[in-house]
């Protein structure tokens, strides 16, 4: 990917800012929209003089901000979203808003704009109830919270755009992504920064059930690479899919927490002290969560370099020194 103009939708949010960096890097022009309910202009910051980078201020509900954001871009990366299945069941209205209108919005305005591409972020939550492990794209379950719902349903409009309009589009599925600029704060903080910020106060973490719940935690440069190889695929037959965007791997909650705690020890063995609490499940969670990678490397010659080991390591070392007071 060189050369090219980019749009990325959240593109001041976790993930959405580390591909922002990378495509800028790769020197491609990028365009970010985002209207910062969720990204943070920090994330940003340092990419604002660059002469590649562009900021549109905006909202995917909003026709104008998309079709504005679309002009003259040649691929678009819809990273946009309200994440958190729990906020989804607090406000599914709102997430519902976002990420079924707000997708459709996008769509549209690519269509419009003929951009070549439209790669979009996916979910694991797309699975639900399926029991089979592990995940193979076209086995899915029921959903079990809205924000499953949107993004089974971003799918289904994306495959709708394609036969309908011939906009090529390409779904990954990610799996529990984690690293660099992920948020620790706030109620629907994701698990490992939230677990490693309460490490850092000397706060016990709390698992939600018995800790045996398993995901497939997916380092952020993984996420990079594959949606790098779903922008820039020579390969026809690799278009119009979706794909698992992960490792491959399956980690326990009690195993993540003694990773993160040994890890954190490292820098401050008071930390290896910290005892860790049980609470109750939480609503719309799915038990288990392994991806099949096959059908990724196979089509788009996916090959992730970063297990969760080697991804704790570099997330825990940029958190201790970008957030330790």
């Amino acid at each position: 990917m060189k050369n090219s103009t980019v749009l990325v939708t959240g593109g001041a949010g976790f993930i959405g800012s580390n591909l922002c960096e990378e495509l800028i890097a790769l020197d491609n022009k990028v365009v970010c929209l985002d209207n910062f309910a969720t990204g943070k202009m920090e994330n940003i910051n340092h990419l604002m003089e660059h002469p590649n980078f562009t900021l549109i201020g905006g909202d995917i509900r909003n026709t104008e901000d998309c079709n504005k954001a679309c002009t003259g871009v040649d691929y678009v990366l819809h990273q946009a979203a309200l994440g958190s299945v729990p906020r989804s069941i607090k406000d599914p209205i709102t997430t519902n808003d976002v990420n079924i209108s707000g997708f459709l919005n996008m769509l549209s305005a690519a269509r419009d704009a003929k951009v070549k591409r439209f790669v979009y972020a996916a979910s694991s939550s797309t699975y639900g109830d399926s029991k089979g492990l592990p995940k193979v794209e076209d086995v899915i379950g029921k959903p079990l919270s809205p924000y499953a719902i949107t993004k089974y349903v971003n799918e289904l409009y994306a495959d709708i755009f394609k036969k309908t309009y011939n906009l090529d589009t390409v779904g990954l599925r990610y799996f529990n992504v984690f690293g660099r600029k992920q948020d620790p704060n706030g109620a629907y903080a994701a698990v490992i920064p939230k677990f490693v910020i309460q490490f850092m106060n000397y706060e016990s973490p709390v698992i939600n059930g018995d800790g045996e719940y398993s995901r497939d935690f997916t380092y952020i440069d993984n996420v990079i690479q594959m949606n790098l190889l779903a922008l820039s695929t020579t390969n026809t037959a690799a278009l119009n899919n979706v794909y698992n965007t992960a490792f491959g791997e399956r980690t326990t909650l009690n195993q993540l927490i003694v990773a993160l705690q040994n890890e954190l020890g490292k820098f401050d063995p008071k930390i290896k002290e910290v005892n860790i609490k049980y609470g109750p499940n939480r609503a719309g969670d799915i038990p288990h969560s392994l991806a099949s990678i096959d059908k990724a490397k196979s089509l788009l010659g996916y090959q992730p370099k970063y297990s969760i080991e080697a991804g704790l390591k570099e997330a825990v070392k940029w958190y201790w020194e970008n957030l330790k007071k």
